[in-house]
């Protein structure tokens, strides 16, 4: 059954991790998909041509989503294209792990720019220009409910969107739209790692109930539940995705 039929879809960062397999699945379930990238134009194209191949429905558009300008011309695109947008996934996000007395002034604002501002800026757009009864889920991190060194910057910043979902989803509850943030815990992607030693990774992985880092497919399946109709009195919430780890 596609719980998605009929759905046109923002992915922002989904030219590859859990943004390209929340693209997939939802294109899987018969939504129309928009890839987002910042730099990535080869893996962006992959991922739609993978879509594609598979009956499914993509276009990949570039925009650095900390910067306001290229977020209005990525929602106008997407909405020339395909005539309007349904549900916004806010995925683009970096992570940078240091000490703070190692954390310069530019790891500080290039993980605010984006991680932040990025949400920000594409929510602000979707005020507007998101469909009526439309749906926004934002990409925290469950690391917001620990306290693990290195990452106080980092969480800092999905703190940050973590609010911005719970006042956003009062302030535009009004057109039926619905905004929650879910907080992937320890996940096997690039992102999470890069950097790591198999003992870090293997530490982190033991965190929660399975001892096993959770799967791309784990996170995407909620998210491809929260992006459809039987979610709709889910609103304001962040919603843990972490095999019970915090």
């Amino acid at each position: 059954m596609n719980t998605l039929n009929n759905k046109v879809i923002l992915v922002t960062g989904a030219s590859r991790g859990i943004g390209a397999a929340v693209a997939k699945k939802i294109a899987g379930e018969g939504a129309k998909v928009v890839i987002n990238y910042a730099g990535n134009k080869q893996e962006a194209d992959q991922t739609v041509q993978l879509i594609k191949d598979t009956g499914g429905d993509a276009i990949a558009l570039k925009a650095d989503v900390s910067k306001a300008a290229e977020v209005t011309a990525m929602f106008d695109a997407a909405i020339a294209h395909y005539g309007k947008i349904d549900v916004l996934i806010n995925n683009a996000g970096i992570m940078i792990t240091k000490l703070l007395k190692d954390t310069t002034d530019e790891d500080f604002s290039r993980q605010f720019d984006i991680n932040v501002r990025g949400t920000f800026n594409t929510m602000r757009e979707a005020a507007a220009k998101l469909a009526n009864n439309g749906t926004i889920i934002n990409l925290s991190t469950t690391l917001t409910r620990v306290m693990i060194p290195t990452y106080g910057t980092y969480v800092a910043t999905k703190g940050a969107v973590e609010q911005l979902t719970r006042v956003f989803a009062k302030e535009v509850g009004a057109r039926g739209i619905t905004v929650n943030a879910v907080l992937p815990g320890p996940t096997n992607t690039e992102l999470f790692i890069k950097g790591k030693t198999q003992e870090q990774i293997d530490r982190l992985a033991s965190l929660n109930a399975f001892n096993r880092l959770g799967e791309v497919e784990d996170i995407a399946k909620v998210i491809v539940f929260l992006a459809g109709d039987d979610a709709k009195w889910i609103s304001g919430q962040t919603i843990g995705l972490n095999g019970a780890m915090a």
